[in-house]
């Protein structure tokens, strides 16, 4: 027979597996999970603080990629991003280790680095795909002796749904993409009939909101179709309707700027290099070259 201790844990255990895999089933990016793991634990788990790290293979680092309580002021950004080396701090300690840790009085462990202010106690689990290190979950609090094993427990079991959430994402983002994709076509439609790409406020982010898709989705999609960055593609029709108008009469009282604005640059600097890496000419020089030909 249980006693009532533990089945209250376990019915805990139960509620968490059972919210937490609903809050990220409609997530599409790595980064919305992230975000949304933060801000729940937060929630629902009655801490000051959560920061997620991830691994930076090439650098060797841990950096902050998400955060809720003093450490984000505002949406989805980060106050003061820390980047910590493998094998410092308690968050570096845990990340070559693989073990979670609970301190209970961070006063008395040299490991120990303040962020935005000194606290007193701290928790820090890794989160793992395949005993492979992806980052940590990390949270402080003021109070010494805050964490205990429940939360531990918890934690664990949160970023165990987190790496799987994350396996499922990276490997929906795997499958190949052809240019019969329905989103790929509807994005060539908003480019070639639509022309969204005038619009100098355009990102990432909105044009996947037209799309009905996950920025890291159309990322990862104009990547693997076209080899090439969003804002490359975005550029190359910017520089195709300069060229079209550098000569035409309904542009013939516009200055070179003034063209490139029209297309959807927000600024000279950002149309002159633009169209210097996409035509290997500045625009003055293109639209000399043309003179010399007509």
């Amino acid at each position: 027979m249980y006693s009532n201790h533990n089945f209250n844990n376990i019915l805990d255990e139960i509620k968490a597996i059972s919210f937490f895999s609903r809050s990220l089933y409609h997530k599409n990016s790595v980064e919305d999970v992230l975000w949304d793991i933060t801000k729940n634990v937060i929630h629902k788990l009655g801490f000051v603080d959560c920061v997620i790290y991830t691994f930076d293979k090439k650098k060797g680092v841990l950096v902050q990629k998400a955060a809720y309580g003093q450490k984000n002021p505002i949406e989805n950004i980060i106050y003061k991003h820390l980047q910590i080396p493998m094998g410092e701090g308690i968050v570096g300690s845990v990340a070559v280790n693989k073990q979670a840790e609970i301190i209970p009085n961070t006063k008395h462990d040299k490991r120990y680095i303040i962020d935005d202010e000194a606290r007193c106690s701290e928790i820090c689990i890794p989160i793992l795909m395949d005993d492979t290190l992806f980052g940590i979950i990390d949270s402080e609090h003021p109070d010494a002796n805050f964490f205990n094993e429940k939360h531990l427990h918890l934690l664990t079991i949160i970023a165990a749904l987190c790496s799987q959430k994350i396996k499922e994402i990276q490997t929906k983002l795997r499958k190949p993409f052809t240019k019969a994709n329905q989103y790929f076509k509807k994005l060539e439609g908003l480019m070639r009939l639509s022309k969204i790409y005038r619009n100098p406020s355009l990102t990432l982010s909105s044009t996947a909101e037209y799309l009905g898709i996950s920025a890291c989705y159309l990322s990862s999609m104009v990547n693997n179709l076209l080899n090439k960055s969003f804002i490359d593609f975005i550029n190359e029709y910017r520089v195709e309707d300069v060229k079209n108008h550098l000569h035409s009469k309904e542009f013939a009282h516009y200055t070179i700027v003034s063209v490139g604005l029209e297309a959807g640059f927000n600024s000279k600097s950002a149309f002159y290099s633009a169209f210097k890496k996409h035509t290997g000419l500045t625009p003055s020089q293109y639209k000399n070259k043309l003179s010399l030909v007509s």
